[in-house]
């Protein structure tokens, strides 16, 4: 783990002496290959030192930021192309890579928060140095304002506990009865998911970001709420019987209503996006039933969504960058001139749905088996949830893909390597990993 870490920081000074873009590509995926080597497969830390530390959820997670940060290089084409400052692109991705690897194997509350809320500044920087429309600004202000906001709440929270406990380190914290504790340091984890009420920030943000700052959004960043959440509920026992109901009843039937919304939507990307807090919703309330089946369900529906929307928003940009629009009626008829992508987006879409055999159906298998054990008043709603899902999956598949092509387009490229390989290397681990799911179920 340590050896992964300072590789990726030695990257760095490696910018400096202008290497190839597709170069720093590969040692990303040389770096994802030496990591599955290492895997532990035990629910108990292994211990790099005192404040770093992986266990199985950690390691998961380290490594869906691996593979999502050298797909974002992949998808970055144009970028290098049309020499948009790409070292100082790639420089980002590392600081970005590096903040969540660092997020992920800390052991330490406060040092878990501090590059919590680093990660936010690379965010940042792809959202507003690369993004396309001047609205990026205040898609970026949202971002900043809606996370800061609700992070300095924990921040005291954290300065609480220290006084109670004497220690920040995960294994020494003890149950705490408090309901203003409870909503200060889960807050900000609600904001990142994000939960319905508090979820506004992250159409604007997708919307707005390049193709690498959606992918590594809906990818990675979405997890680290979800990540914050199992690490830290469990001082929160007692106050979660209490107040955990509220919350998942306002997440699932938040999570319809957004699944209606999509429907609706006219814009590519606000679609996938408004899907992500859909999906991040059913995570969030599983999570919240304090089962073991919940937290399964948990940790497998996000490394899902975050392989298929990182895919699902590869594809919008494919069709962005050849009609220059993210509007649904005019990227129509695609099966008449892309008929490869037609299939891919047919398995992506597919895949999103939870349909078999992706990654996602077993997300949600678990998921809808622990909320109905936590109470059968919940089955209706999960019921329209998992209906709707694959309305809007089969809606944004239709209409992208059948029709009469769009009269208004006369010219058009064909669609490369690089990209088939893109869609594959989303598509096939979503896929795969199935096969291996006892992995993601024996850290509980």
């Amino acid at each position: 783990m340590m050896e992964l870490i300072l590789s990726v920081v030695f990257l760095i000074p490696l910018m400096a002496f202008s290497v190839n873009f597709w170069f720093i590509q590969v040692v990303f995926f040389v770096f994802v290959f030496s990591f599955v080597l290492k895997i532990n497969v035990t629910e108990v830390f292994s211990q790099l030192s005192y404040y770093f530390s992986v266990d199985l959820l950690s390691y998961c997670l380290i490594l869906l930021s691996l593979w999502i940060c050298s797909l974002m290089i992949l998808a970055s084409e144009n970028i290098y192309k049309k020499g948009a400052y790409w070292e100082l692109f790639l420089v980002v991705v590392v600081f970005l890579l590096l903040s969540l690897i660092l997020t992920f194997s800390s052991m330490n509350l406060f040092i878990f928060y501090l590059f919590f809320e680093i990660s936010l500044i690379p965010t940042l920087l792809l959202i507003i140095g690369w993004g396309v429309q001047p609205e990026r600004i205040m898609a970026g202000v949202y971002l900043l304002f809606y996370t800061l906001l609700f992070s300095l709440p924990m921040m005291l929270g954290l300065f609480y506990l220290y006084s109670i406990f004497y220690t920040l380190e995960f294994c020494f914290l003890t149950p705490v009865n408090s309901v203003v504790l409870y909503l200060c340091m889960n807050f900000v984890f609600f904001v990142k998911m994000p939960m319905f009420f508090i979820h506004l920030w992250l159409p604007k943000a997708h919307v707005e970001a390049p193709i690498s700052g959606s992918m590594v959004l809906a990818g990675v960043m979405l997890k680290m709420g979800g990540y914050g959440l199992m690490r830290v509920m469990k001082i929160f026992g007692q106050v979660g019987m209490q107040i955990n109901v509220y919350i998942i009843v306002i997440s699932l039937l938040g999570g319809v209503i957004v699944s209606l919304m999509c429907v609706r939507q006219s814009d590519m990307k606000m679609l996938i996006a408004y899907s992500s807090v859909a999906h991040m919703g059913l995570v969030l309330s599983g999570i919240l039933t304090f089962s073991n089946t919940g937290y399964w369900g948990a940790l497998v529906l996000m490394m899902a969504h975050g392989l298929s929307s990182s895919g699902l928003f590869c594809l919008a940009n494919m069709l962005y960058e050849r009609t220059h629009s993210r509007s649904i009626y005019l990227n129509k008829g695609f099966i008449n001139v892309l008929p490869n992508l037609t299939l891919w987006w047919f398995l992506l879409c597919t895949s999103n749905m939870a349909a078999p055999p992706s990654l996602n159906l077993l997300g949600e298998i678990l998921l809808i088996s622990s909320l109905s054990a936590y109470s059968g008043a919940f089955m209706p709603v999960l019921f329209f949830l998992v209906f709707y899902s694959a309305v809007y999956s089969l809606f944004l598949y239709s209409y992208t893909q059948h029709g009469l092509i769009y009269s208004g387009m006369y010219s058009f490229s064909q669609v490369n390597v690089r990209e088939y390989l893109l869609l594959f290397l989303h598509w096939a681990p979503l896929n795969l990993l199935i096969l291996k799911s006892e992995y993601l179920v024996m850290w509980v």
